[in-house]
């Protein structure tokens, strides 16, 4: 563990160990949604991306949890941004042969799922942010 780790602040602690378990639900609710770990989406590329989300997802909980901070929150704020806006194409214009979600905004996992990654999106940003100004990683 970094050394400045052991100096940060409670409040910092509770919103790491807050981001990191945000992380692992996003990954938790695409795996259930794409139905588990060895499942693969239709079309292909969704899957693919699915299993990219869940794996950064991952990484980014890790990052935040040792305490890099800074490529944490970034990530982090990718992990919550990337499926919002999947889920507005999805439901809204369509995906390229992806159709089947289209006008369905109300699936109850897709509710859920826009809950975590608005809260780990309003909790990432600002925290992104003030981690610029600090010198520390």
């Amino acid at each position: 563990m970094p050394h400045h780790a052991a100096t940060v602040p409670g409040s910092a602690w509770v919103a790491r160990w807050a981001g990191a378990l945000l992380c692992l639900a996003v990954a938790a609710i695409h795996v259930v949604d794409q139905g588990g770990i060895t499942a693969t989406r239709d079309p292909y590329y969704i899957g693919i991306a699915y299993h990219v989300l869940e794996i950064a997802a991952v990484v980014t909980a890790v990052l935040l949890l040792i305490g890099f901070v800074r490529p944490g929150w970034l990530l982090a704020a990718g992990v919550a941004a990337g499926p919002l806006l999947g889920y507005i194409l999805s439901r809204g214009p369509g995906l390229p042969d992806f159709r089947d979600d289209i006008g369905n905004w109300t699936e109850p996992l897709g509710l859920v799922s826009l809950a975590v990654e608005g809260a780990l999106l309003l909790l990432s940003v600002p925290l992104f942010v003030r981690s610029l100004r600090r010198r520390t990683y």
